[in-house]
């Protein structure tokens, strides 16, 4: 295995290429940021299969030798149908976190933030309940998290922090202690959620998957080289991209044709 297939419907996923890059440095990565369809959270799920499968073919035509949806929505909706669907391996981003969520409470209190979508498939609580069913899970969905981070809003700003507040109010009196950030966009947004939840350890799902495939994914193989595709231009990820990847050229960010 040299050459891993890796998308999500925007920028989000760019945290969890760049876990994916830290764990293994070798290996030759392809990009895909659905922006042009972005957010994918408020999609009914046929909808969210029919972009997922093109997000997938793309990869394919790039010869990747597997796919990593670094995405919460399509790994909380989809990832069984695509799996079914590809012979080659297809690993989304739901499982690994609720099994560390689950082993890091000490409350028995988790919870999870996550699109409309996600919170809705209840994929998480599951997964999380699966591994220790003694934990209580409580859910939010924070919908207008993602256009702030798409729009380029950091997490230092009054209004992320405003509705951030307004989200984790949910969880208030829960005694969580363990908070599953179940949108891959939510990590650039991790310094509001800790001011406002002191003290509980948030799990970023690109690095409990990161993580968990160290046995699967070899550190050695190609040449370390990622290639950058979107299906439409956004300064906040030609941004985010040189902040993981101080090296690249924004002209090598390419526009993807996923109808082609």
């Amino acid at each position: 295995m040299e050459r891993i297939g890796v998308f999500d419907s925007g920028i989000g996923g760019l945290t969890v290429l760049r876990r994916l890059r830290t764990a293994f440095p070798r290996l030759d990565m392809v990009y895909l940021g659905d922006l042009a369809r972005v957010p994918y959270g408020g999609r009914s799920v046929d909808t969210i299969l029919r972009y997922a499968v093109d997000d997938v073919e793309f990869l394919l035509r790039r010869k990747v030798d597997a796919v990593i949806v670094a995405c919460g929505t399509v790994s909380s909706n989809a990832l069984d149908a695509l799996q079914r669907r590809y012979e080659l391996p297809v690993y989304g981003v739901i499982e690994s976190a609720s099994r560390r969520a689950a082993a890091r409470t000490r409350t028995g209190s988790v919870g999870v933030i996550g699109t409309q979508a996600t919170v809705k498939s209840g994929a998480f609580r599951r997964h999380v309940e699966t591994a220790d069913p003694a934990v209580k899970v409580t859910e939010q969905a924070c919908p207008l998290i993602v256009p702030l981070v798409e729009n380029g809003v950091g997490s230092d700003d009054p209004l992320a922090e405003m509705v951030c507040r307004r989200y984790l109010a949910a969880f208030e009196g829960k005694n969580v202690d363990a908070l599953i950030m179940g949108c891959t966009h939510y990590p650039l947004f991790r310094p509001a959620f800790e001011k406002l939840l002191p003290g509980v350890e948030m799990i970023d799902v690109g690095q409990a998957l990161a993580e968990d495939l160290q046995q699967a994914f070899p550190r050695t193989g190609g040449s370390g080289r990622t290639e950058y595709f979107v299906t439409e231009r956004s300064a906040a990820f030609d941004e985010l991209v040189r902040n993981i990847d101080p090296g690249v050229d924004p002209d090598a960010i390419r526009i993807a044709d996923i109808d082609e």
